[in-house]
């Protein structure tokens, strides 16, 4: 991954989520989380629309590809979150947990529709310049954007997250 990409915020500090809805890994209502619940781990963020057909035939595969290969790595977190940018009547956040169902991700999902401050755009599209869905955001555990894009090499990746001590 030494050849990351340039696109959003890449080298740059992760922003905080500002996501309010959450669920666990086991699709309970849970309390927002943030970077800081994270400290010291990397974190992998993949970002989707319910309705994304794109993140439906490619994005969650790769996640439930990266989630299953690196299950037992205690210092990696997987987290998706759903980034509404359009479609707020179908990218809802009871889709949001029909999504997980579905893929079987035991892993904690975010809703976030944005608000005015955001122009009704997803908080995390707008602070880390994402350009759409399917989205990874890779975040190391000093909170430095280290990938930002959709273009991923999923077994670079597994691969890469391996090295992670």
């Amino acid at each position: 991954m030494s050849n990351t990409t340039t696109y959003g915020i890449s080298g740059n500090k992760a922003p905080r989520f500002l996501v309010n809805q959450w669920i666990n890994g086991n699709g309970k209502t849970t309390a927002p989380f943030e970077l800081s619940d994270f400290n010291g781990k990397f974190k992998v963020v993949y970002c989707f629309q319910s309705w994304c057909r794109g993140c439906h035939s490619w994005g969650f595969p790769a996640l439930q590809q990266m989630t299953k290969a690196l299950k037992n790595k205690q210092d990696i977190v997987f987290l998706a979150i759903q980034t509404v940018f359009e479609g707020h009547g179908e990218n809802t956040y009871e889709k949001l947990v029909e999504t997980q169902k579905k893929y079987n991700l035991k892993i904690p999902f975010g809703h976030d529709p944005g608000d005015e401050n955001s122009h009704n755009r997803s908080k995390v599209m707008y602070h880390y310049r994402t350009g759409g869905t399917p989205w990874f955001i890779l975040i190391d555990k000093k909170n430095n954007v280290v990938f930002n894009d959709f273009h991923l090499n999923i077994d670079k990746t597994i691969e890469f997250l391996n090295t992670i001590q």
